[in-house]
């Protein structure tokens, strides 16, 4: 009876809570239940019993410090958790995909640069995240690191970030634009006395770059925890069968951050970028102007709060969550075969010194490697048409900037936030392996490579005079030597390049400005409508030469703005950018999951943090640098041209060739996704499953703690029933869990 009760005692000292867990024990087990407790059983057969030292009970407490309020103890669960890494993913991904890229071509407008400029402005947060992630991944993912912390702080850089970023707004002047004296067709001492006055701004602020750039250091600093160390958080805390499901969420709102970031950023590109500053009856020109430059900045403001607002909790959670080391004992191993051996060690990754093991263990595993080069190929494309597809749709379509942001925006809610979840639910819904895993997304990736033949959808560019046609005739052949803004039609007017105020005529022809399309009046009472209008264009009598004034049949007006555009493609472009978008993503939640599971445990950390070190330097560094080179190629008009050529200068784009930017973009993303899938088939042939399937197998003599509360179903050799058939034999009664 002695030796009953004792074993007795041993059972009360693992169960934390006997209610929760199903089992059954004498009310003298009550001190024992308040005594974080585990128990071992060594080779030959005795029983180790440890209670948790103050310091490992230390690291499931939530708190700030010292501070660890009695409430907040409640909180420590892994749906807390994932709620506040899913408002960080999405505060990280709306500045940095969403807001950076939908203000990128008025930024060009409002500072002066080229595509290739804002390419390295946003590629500059992949350069500052790949030189944190292998400190973070390495020194935050080791069994002393405190995750949450590192999360925490990489918020507040996150937000310090977009204050910076947006400073150039409140150092710089107010914006002026040109008046619509200055672009009229004007003699030679009209134009001295007009340009005497002029409005415009001469201030230099192409310098301002670098500050756009410290600004993306700071982000690419403070992202770097996010994507590691959350998501390890994650796994670490979970059952194998929901980790997929909850970072698929995660994921899945960090993508409908970017999506939120269009959609806002679009709203504020529509207030003019002073508000405030000025009064909005002296603006002129409304937000389809391409002078117009709109609250670029605000958005930055308002999610470096949000981003400060998120930092506080995410400190205050444990180093680890109550049940976790119970969960990683009983996961599957699916790691590629030999790579656990080294791991498995007792206290590697301990020291600086297992950082070169370490690191060979990850790049001589033939399935991880090849998952990070597909990795790299996707987030090449995905970086660089975040950046730049509103510009191509605003380029391709003659729409405004704002109103192709918000389209972006519409397409990437729904179908990047869905393609993640269904991504992450199959994994789950079919129990796949590694190997299924790999075969369902080369899957995903041929039906996203045969979608980007949309792109051979290619709208004409709309005629503009003396750029891809002549003053005098229609859509002929019209080379690039051929651009000439200068005609008979305007000769006397001097006419200034610099003042850029696209106009259309009553001809379907676009010309640079009024005074280029020598008008000479503007039309009574147009100054007070939305669209101004301009008379006596001798530019558009020349191209109708066929036609007698006289005739009634034709005017010599022109109206302020592009013209619209007459291709309806834009209504088939956007539905098939959208599922190309939901078949991308769809692949990120496996892959994730697949390069998770082919790893050792102790290196997932480490791993993520050499995936995404890859990731950005085959990829999202060069990808926006190398689409923002193509686009650059395409253009017709510089701002500022250069002697040589005028297809070669400085300065924003004023005029780009539809048909080669559909061409670049189409050959890039079929070269790029074709090498996804390549990778992704290797990954597949090279992947050696261990032969041993089960429960990854832990030192039982190790003194690591293991929480009681939370448990997952254990297998049938777990030492609960080993103990519980143990009592059966002497006729205790324990119930299953």
């Amino acid at each position: 009876m002695a030796k009953q009760k004792l074993r007795y005692s041993s059972l009360n000292k693992m169960a934390a809570n006997p209610v929760e867990n199903g089992v059954s024990g004498h009310s003298n087990s009550d001190a024992f239940l308040r005594e974080p407790y585990v128990e071992s059983r060594h080779n030959n057969g005795s029983v180790k019993s440890n209670s948790l030292s103050p310091e490992e009970e230390g690291d499931e407490t939530c708190g700030w410090g010292r501070c660890q309020p009695t409430g907040c103890q409640r909180l420590r669960n892994a749906k807390l958790m994932l709620f506040c890494l899913c408002w960080a993913g999405a505060i990280q991904g709306l500045v940095v995909n969403g807001l950076v890229s939908v203000v990128i071509s008025t930024i060009e407008r409002r500072f002066d640069l080229s595509s290739t400029e804002t390419g390295i402005i946003a590629s500059s947060y992949d350069i500052m995240s790949v030189l944190c992630l292998i400190p973070v991944s390495y020194f935050g993912g080791r069994p002393s690191g405190h995750k949450p912390m590192w999360l925490g702080g990489g918020m507040i850089l996150l937000a310090l970030g977009s204050f910076i970023f947006a400073l150039p707004h409140f150092t710089t002047s107010i914006y002026k634009y040109e008046t619509v004296a200055d672009n009229v067709c004007l003699d030679d001492d009209a134009f001295f006395s007009s340009n005497s006055t002029t409005s415009a701004s001469t201030e230099s602020l192409s310098m301002y770059r670098l500050v756009f750039v410290l600004g993306q250091l700071f982000h690419g600093a403070g992202a770097a925890p996010l994507y590691t160390l959350g998501v390890t958080y994650l796994d670490e805390n979970l059952k194998a069968k929901v980790a997929p499901v909850y970072i698929g969420l995660f994921y899945a709102l960090a993508i409908v951050g970017p999506a939120v970031g269009y959609v806002a950023g679009s709203q504020l590109l529509g207030i003019w970028t002073d508000v405030g500053a000025t009064t909005l009856s002296s603006i002129t020109i409304e937000p389809g102007d391409p002078k117009w430059v709109g609250c670029w900045w605000m958005g930055f403001l308002i999610s470096g709060v949000l981003a400060l607002a998120i930092a506080l909790p995410l400190c205050g959670f444990p180093k680890s969550l109550p049940g976790s080391a119970q969960i990683r004992a009983e996961k599957v191993s699916e790691v590629y075969k030999g790579s656990e051996s080294a791991t498995s060690q007792p206290g590697f990754g301990m020291s600086i010194k297992d950082f070169p093991v370490s690191l060979k263990i990850l790049l001589t595993n033939p399935t991880f490697m090849f998952l990070c080069l597909s990795g790299a190929t996707e987030a090449l494309l995905v970086s660089g048409f975040t950046a730049f597809i509103p510009k191509f749709i605003e380029s391709q379509f003659s729409i405004s900037a704002s109103w192709a942001g918000m389209l972006v925006g519409f397409a990437t809610i729904p179908a990047g936030g869905g393609g993640t979840l269904f991504g992450g639910y199959l994994v789950k819904k079919l129990k796949l392996k590694c190997r299924g895993i790999i075969k369902m997304c080369c899957i995903t990736s041929s039906i996203s490579l045969l979608l980007l033949l949309i792109f051979f959808i290619q709208c004409n560019d709309i005629p503009f005079s003396g750029i891809n046609t002549s003053y005098n005739n229609g859509m002929s052949e019209f080379s690039p030597e051929d651009i000439n803004l200068n005609s008979t039609c305007n000769t006397g007017c001097n006419c200034v390049r610099e003042r850029y105020n696209p106009v259309c005529g009553s001809n379907k022809k676009m010309y640079f400005s009024p005074c280029y399309a020598g008008c000479t009046a503007i039309k009574e009472g147009s100054k007070q409508s939305d669209l101004l209008t301009y008379l006596n264009c001798s530019c558009l009598a020349t191209s109708n030469s066929s036609l007698t004034l006289s005739s009634g049949n034709i005017t010599t007006e022109v109206t302020e703005g592009k013209c619209a555009s007459d291709c309806i493609m834009l209504y088939v472009f956007l539905p098939v950018f959208a599922l190309i978008i939901f078949f991308t993503f769809m692949t990120t939640m496996p892959a994730l999951s697949c390069t998770l599971r082919c790893v050792a445990e102790e290196q997932r950390s480490f791993a993520l943090g050499i995936q995404w070190i890859l990731i950005r330097c085959l990829g999202s560094i060069p990808g926006p640098i190398l689409l923002g080179a193509l686009i650059d190629q395409t253009c017709l008009l510089w701002q500022k041209a250069s002697d040589e050529s005028p297809t070669a200068g400085e300065g924003s784009c004023y005029i780009y060739n539809n048909g080669n930017m559909s061409t670049y973009l189409m050959v890039t993303s079929l070269i790029g996704k074709a090498l996804t899938l390549i990778f992704i088939i290797l990954a597949l042939v090279l992947y050696k499953a261990p032969k041993d399937s089960s429960p990854a197998k832990k030192d039982i003599d190790r003194d690591e703690p293991t929480s009681m509360t939370n448990l997952s179903e254990p297998s049938p050799n777990h030492q609960k029933y080993r103990i519980k058939r143990d009592l059966n034999e002497e006729n205790a009664n324990v119930m299953k869990l």
